[in-house]
């Protein structure tokens, strides 16, 4: 039995975006017909000319609990995503305490998401040096893959993998044909940076695109001989895209995912002293972003995904404006939908396009491609309905995030979410949550 049914004039389908009735019923996509049926008694959502798609899916995002709640923690990280259209996070394995690298810290990361899941919700084991013995304990706790750092990852617990430590890990991870997630980034000895700290210029030079091209090199040569699906996280420096694109016409299990940041803000706009924009690998020039751009059109990045890192204000140093000191991270989570459409938007986009880049292809790395992100009969019915041509402004009163700390603040940006659904029920409507605790935990 039929027990919603959401009729529109702007459905996104997998066949475009045309006029449809979805109708649900037990957490799922009953069917996708063009009129709605006669003979339904259930309650119809007309939402007219406004657009619905599958919800957003972020993979890349720093949750921080338990341990250091104090910086995000899972219920104000998923009531900032239900708001923001997120339908499934995906939580990153450090800046929580204890990290997640082995299973019973893992038990422990289950745990703190009770009463606090808004949203679906998987999370991603980590690889350290000497902990290749408890991959296969992660696995079958249910994490969807790993993630290793190739440079030190700011957090002491979490250290960096060293070529040796990947190849013991690799084949392990191979087997169970999971994601092998890297930060990209091989520093060298040198101090680079140089001069005044406020600079941001200074702190561009500091990161240079070769420590993420080496990273890159070595990470398409391991996934090449050890047939493990590699996935390059938050891609910054264009110089790597033909290597990539090399390696996926040989038909290596490689996938790479940017950031919004990466693609709506470029380097020469950036102030000196103004740490809310500093992440690792950094923000760069307009020339080198409108390069990832393209990339993303031609498939050879496969999706956007926000590295929402948010830390408290003291950590960001925005008084003292460091940035060789200021914690990198930029919080983004709930407007991760509004920032990479308007930045798609002025560069000629369509809705589908972003639909791919935020629903579709993310499904594929978290191994829910034939549950989600797509609006298919049988596939999860977690929606969202969003108006395109509304306008947002980003003020502290928006953001349901911990710290109001971002570099979105004051920006215009075009697509309101309108409405979010879990599993059938409208757990968002008109910047309202309206249903709390409808998150479910998702395992491989």
């Amino acid at each position: 039995m039929v027990e919603l049914a959401i009729r529109g004039n702007k459905i996104l389908t997998p066949d475009g975006i045309r006029k449809a009735v979805v109708l649900l019923s037990n957490g799922l996509i009953v069917d996708v017909v063009d009129e709605l049926p006669e003979a339904i008694t259930c309650e119809v959502v007309d939402i007219q000319d406004s657009v619905l798609m599958p919800g957003v899916i972020d993979p890349h995002v720093h949750i921080n609990e338990p341990g250091r709640t104090d910086w995000e923690g899972f219920d104000t990280a998923t009531r900032a995503a239900i708001s923001g259209g997120l339908t499934m996070l995906v939580d990153m394995p450090l800046n929580s305490s204890p990290v997640t690298t082995t299973a019973i810290a893992f038990d422990e990361k289950k745990a703190a998401t009770i009463g606090k899941l808004h949203t679906n919700c998987g999370f991603w084991g980590g690889l350290v040096p000497g902990n290749a013995n408890d991959i296969e304990a992660l696995i079958d706790k249910g994490v969807l893959g790993f993630k290793a750092f190739l440079t030190h990852s700011g957090i002491d617990d979490f250290p960096n993998v060293t070529e040796a430590d990947l190849r013991k890990a690799m084949p392990i991870i191979a087997r169970y044909n999971l994601p092998l997630l890297v930060h990209c980034e091989l520093s060298t000895n040198e101090k680079l940076e140089t001069g005044d700290n406020k600079s941001y210029k200074n702190y561009l030079k500091s990161r240079p695109k070769e420590w993420e091209d080496n990273a890159i090199e070595l990470m398409i040569q391991l996934c090449e001989e050890y047939n493990c699906r590699t996935h390059i996280v938050h891609l910054s420096s264009a110089n790597s895209i033909k290597r990539i694109a090399k390696a996926k016409q040989k038909g290596l299990p490689l996938t790479v995912e940017t950031a919004q940041h990466y693609l709506y803000f470029q380097a020469e706009n950036i102030q000196d002293g103004q740490t809310q924009f500093k992440c690792a690998p950094p923000i760069r020039e307009k020339g080198n972003n409108d390069q990832l751009w393209d990339a993303l059109k031609d498939g050879i990045i496969d999706f956007v995904a926000t590295d929402h890192s948010p830390a408290p204000p003291d950590l960001k140093l925005i008084q003292s404006g460091n940035f060789m000191k200021a914690w990198g991270g930029i919080a983004s989570l709930q407007v991760a939908l509004p920032v990479l459409w308007t930045a798609a938007k002025k560069r000629g986009f369509a809705v589908e396009n972003v639909a791919q880049w935020l629903s579709e292809k993310p499904a594929y790395l978290v191994g829910q491609e034939h549950k989600k992100g797509e609006l298919k009969k049988g596939y999860d019915a977690d929606l969202i309905v969003w108006n395109p041509e509304k306008k947002i402004i980003v003020t502290e009163e928006l953001l349901q995030h911990k710290h109001k700390m971002t570099p979105y603040f004051n920006e215009e940006l075009y697509g309101v979410v309108e409405q979010t659904y879990l599993a059938g029920i409208k757990v968002f409507e008109d910047g309202q949550i309206i249903k709390v605790n409808a998150g479910k935990l998702i395992g491989w």
